[in-house]
């Protein structure tokens, strides 16, 4: 069986690691399994959004173990690395949004591409962490990159140096969860958030993930001036005129991506 399941329901991708026996562990196939998701899922146009989940009791307990201590050099560990590290980077910049539904616990690798989703959901309670210093290292899948971008540097440095999780609840007050979930309904919420994203155009929604994440590296004109350009090539696009003829006529806006 694959450890990662794919469906679509109503516009929205949900990818679940499917792996429960090793509470969802995140290996090469697993990787290389989402690569080739997101390949597919990136060519097809009813899909406008994507959720990423966990089956079992946990989101995921991170990057795999096993494997990496099959690594017997820094060489085999770095490539391992690699091929996580490539992964999440094609989640971070596909032109979809994406939503994390973590439950249970998300911790190193796990976490880690929670973060590079553009959203995430969690049920209270959860707890998310970076234990890698507790293992005499640290994380190497973006973890010590994209944290300090979404919550305050000193707060990712308590995190990475001492290894210690937060609740859901500490996260959720620092912006690093958009919403909280009740119990057993992190993948409901999610999905509810996706289907409100793929109700937006196409255009605007890649757009607008551009926006925010190349302009943060840019100084504060350019950035504007970035934003000039792309709404102005947004105006010539049908989906604007349609989501001004929805907006006149009270009715939600049909939208192509064209």
């Amino acid at each position: 069986m694959s450890v990662l399941r794919v469906e679509v329901r109503d516009r929205v991708a949900v990818f679940t690691l499917d792996r429960p026996e090793r509470l969802n562990a995140i290996g090469s196939e697993t990787v290389g399994l989402l690569r080739d998701a997101l390949a597919d899922v990136r060519e097809d146009d009813s899909v406008r959004a994507l959720v990423l989940a966990g089956a079992g009791r946990a989101f995921s307990a991170g990057a795999d173990l096993g494997e990496i201590e099959s690594c017997t050099t820094p060489g085999q560990f770095r490539a391992f690395v690699g091929r996580l590290t490539d992964a999440y980077a094609l989640l971070e910049n596909f032109p979809k949004p994406s939503v994390a539904a973590v439950h249970g616990f998300a911790f190193g690798g796990g976490l880690e591409l929670a973060l590079a989703c553009d959203l995430r959901v969690a049920e209270r309670g959860t707890r998310l962490g970076l234990p890698e210093m507790k293992l005499g290292v640290l994380p190497g899948a973006g973890g010590t990159q994209r944290l300090p971008r979404l919550v305050p540097p000193a707060i990712a440095k308590q995190m990475i140096l001492t290894g210690e999780p937060i609740d859901a609840e500490r996260a959720y007050a620092l912006g690093l969860v958009n919403e909280l979930a009740e119990p057993g309904e992190a993948l409901k919420a999610a999905e509810t958030l996706a289907a409100r994203l793929a109700a937006g155009a196409p255009l605007a929604l890649a757009a607008g993930k551009r926006l925010v994440d190349h302009g943060l590296g840019m100084d504060l004109e350019t950035a504007i001036a970035y934003e000039r350009e792309t709404v102005s090539v947004l105006f010539s696009t049908e989906d604007r005129a349609e989501g001004l003829k929805a907006f006149r006529e009270r009715r939600p806006g049909e939208f192509r991506g064209a």
